[in-house]
């Protein structure tokens, strides 16, 4: 028995190092080789760093840095002056209606980024809708620099709202009406009290909006385009999108970008690792909202404009799905749902494209579920001696923007020595969903592992129980509740993932989002947005129901928001 179990428990292991090595490893093995060996995909060896100093010389790539850096410098700023103020009202005060503002707050998280940008285009530019409404437009204002931070902030500051605001109600009133009782007024207590020990969970908001807009692809390419500002991302697209596909230099261009994201991260640390922040000591008491009182009128308008502008995509991409002709504007005669009848009549391959897309999003559920359990099982169940390598693999991917997967998988599977390549098939855009996306139901395992107790598994083998076996009759059911939860995230993200869909999608398989990207460049705005209405529907509905299944197995997962 003790053999049998052993040689399952192997299995088990070595299978999952396995996967984890063809899904996250590989594409960024290849990216690193491709980098030093210029020549890597034709075989050769050749020249190792010869493209290094080409690629690094190029006085474009300085440009391109300092965009990057910008832009996710100041939308991080924008987002702290949006989130920051709103989310300390929500925890200190009683606001208006804040239920409601919550849930409004939510949508940008909800709508996919480049749904939410055309939106936004649809909107302000010439003859758009706030032209019709009121007579002016903000076309030049939205098509630059400005404009990217502006729309990238709002669908971005959310992250650094409801961080801050449920820090700063962990943090708990106890210690500020102590230092009121020596005199010290709002504001001293808010700057010398409240902020420092909220610090950690807005550090981490800011850190994780610098990381999702520095890899975020949509809006600087929709956005950026007619201005000629380029960042990291879209040069790495140039790269390969573009006759003659430069390799080595998208390879270079994604190192960089990793450097940046793991460089945000590692910041962070070091700023959580100064100094302690420990509120709590003994039984901790509750915070208690105080009235705003004259204030409350203000603070209920700032809310409501906030929440209004974070509407805006949702509101444009409904009109224009439902307006019949795009010319005929805001008219009740115009409105229709003709676009809507035209996906169901498979309209440019619409049908075909939603079919790929939930196929792919629920196979790529199915197998991130199946894996992040069992990876979550080896490193909190079986102790391995090299169990923090296993674990720091599999969210790795939270580190690295969905553009460098897809190039790392363009070179792994493009080698001239493989006998069989998944490039050019469905399988690719699975492996690249995959990886992006095996981080949730890894952690989400790895939370509902640590509240079973592991007596249950021990008396599963002593009763002559495999590992394998346990595995699958014990463990399995009781982490399935979460790992539903978990797995519905990941469809509903897989099924509107842009950008690994853009780069590696093969001819012929459209999916949700490459076939709005691609209706917008045909100028067929409204059967685009009628998919984006679709595709949002979706994104709104499936994380519901992964919240309803996670309250009710009492177990909270963790995880990025998309």
């Amino acid at each position: 028995m003790k053999h049998g179990g052993t040689r399952g428990t192997a299995a088990l292991v070595w299978t999952t190092i396995a996967v984890l090595a063809v899904i996250v490893a590989l594409p960024l093995l290849f990216i690193l080789l491709q980098a030093v060996f210029p020549g890597l995909g034709q075989g050769s060896l050749a020249e190792p760093f010869g493209k290094v100093g080409e690629v690094l010389g190029d006085p474009s790539l300085l440009q391109l840095t300092l965009n990057t850096l910008a832009l996710g410098g100041c939308v991080v700023a924008g987002a702290a002056l949006v989130g920051v103020p709103l989310g300390v009202l929500r925890a200190l005060f009683r606001v208006p209606l804040a239920p409601l503002w919550d849930v409004l707050m939510l949508l940008p998280l909800m709508i996919p980024p480049y749904i939410a940008t055309l939106g936004w285009i649809m909107t302000l530019q010439p003859r758009g809708y706030l032209a019709q409404l009121v007579g002016v437009h903000a076309g030049p204002f939205l098509f630059s620099f400005p404009g990217i931070v502006f729309v990238m902030v709002l669908n971005i500051f959310p992250v650094v709202y409801f961080a801050v605001s449920r820090t700063v109600a962990a943090v708990g009133g106890r210690l500020g009406d102590v230092a009121r009782v020596f005199g010290a007024g709002p504001a001293t207590v808010f700057r010398r009290i409240t902020l420092p020990l909220a610090l950690p969970g807005l550090a981490a908001s800011l850190l994780l909006a610098f990381a999702m807009t520095i890899e975020e692809y949509g809006t600087p390419a929709a956005l950026g385009r007619t201005t000629g500002f380029t960042v990291l991302v879209t040069g790495i697209d140039t790269r390969i999108a573009d006759w003659p596909i430069d390799l080595p230099g998208a390879a270079i261009l994604s190192l960089l970008l990793v450097l940046l994201s793991l460089a945000a991260f590692a910041l962070q640390l070091r700023i959580l690792a100064k100094r302690s922040y420990e509120s709590v000591g003994g039984k901790p008491q509750p915070l208690v909202p105080r009235p705003l009182g004259a204030l409350a009128l203000p603070a209920a308008l700032a809310f409501a404009l906030v929440a209004l502008a974070a509407a805006v995509p949702l509101l444009a991409t409904l009109a224009t799905a439902l307006s019949r002709r795009l010319s005929g504007g805001l008219a009740l005669s115009n409105l229709g749902l003709d676009n809507f009848a035209a996906i169901l009549d498979d309209s440019g391959g619409a049908l075909r494209a939603l079919g790929n897309s939930f196929a792919l999003g629920g196979i790529t559920a199915l197998i991130t579920g199946l894996l992040g359990a069992a990876s979550a099982y080896c490193v909190v169940r079986l102790k391995l001696r090299g169990r923090h390598v296993l674990d720091a693999l599999t969210v790795l991917p939270n580190a690295i923007p969905g553009v460098v997967v897809a190039v790392g998988l363009i070179l792994a599977w493009n080698q001239p020595l493989l006998p069989a390549t998944v490039y050019n098939t469905p399988a690719i855009l699975l492996l690249a969903y995959c990886c992006i996306l095996l981080p949730y139901p890894v952690r989400y395992a790895n939370a509902a592992l640590r509240q079973i107790s592991p007596s249950l598994e021990s008396a599963a083998r002593v009763a002559g129980a495999s590992t394998l076996t346990t595995f699958r009759r014990i463990v399995l059911p009781l982490i399935l509740p979460n790992m539903v939860a978990a797995m519905l995230l990941v469809f509903a993200i897989a099924s509107r993932e842009l950008v690994a869909s853009i780069l590696v999608a093969p001819v012929g398989i459209p999916t949700i989002s490459t076939f709005i990207w691609r209706q917008f460049e045909q100028g067929s705005v409204g059967l685009g947005m009628a998919m984006s209405s679709v595709a949002i529907a979706l994104t709104l509905l499936v994380p519901l129901v992964a919240m309803l299944l996670s309250r009710r197995s009492g177990v909270a997962g963790s995880g990025r928001l998309p």
